[in-house]
């Protein structure tokens, strides 16, 4: 077992991680629902940037309706784009983590002492 070629794949992993990780923090996702009356931006880590309501999805006539009617439109707009950056991130990380996990290409035998590797 060449150890140099070990701590040289890990280097490589690991600017591979760092890569990934940057792409993820610079990239933004947008989900929408009611047909784009209400629209979510979401951070490649999932976190919340902008929420848009479209006057259209609100009845002055029925404002309670409308409360409800809104946020279960921002609801779902949210779990639209968290379930895009979650295929994201399997996207961009997935490749590596499975590499740890004694995947083709990834250390033999995983890393023994960790859960799932």
């Amino acid at each position: 077992m060449d150890m140099q070629a070990l701590l040289q794949q890990a280097q490589q992993m690991q600017e591979q991680l760092v890569e990934a990780q940057k792409a993820l923090d610079e990239a933004e996702v947008e989900g929408s629902s009611g047909g784009g009356l209400v629209k979510v931006k979401l951070s490649g880590r999932g976190q919340v940037e902008d929420i848009t309501v479209d006057p259209k999805a609100i009845d002055p006539g029925d404002s309670d309706e409308s409360a409800q009617t809104i946020a279960d439109l921002v609801l779902a707009a949210i779990r639209d784009a968290e379930a895009q950056v979650e295929r994201m991130q399997q996207e961009k990380m997935g490749p590596l983590t499975e590499g740890l996990g004694g995947m083709p290409g990834g250390m033999p035998g995983g890393m023994p002492g960790l859960p799932g590797m």
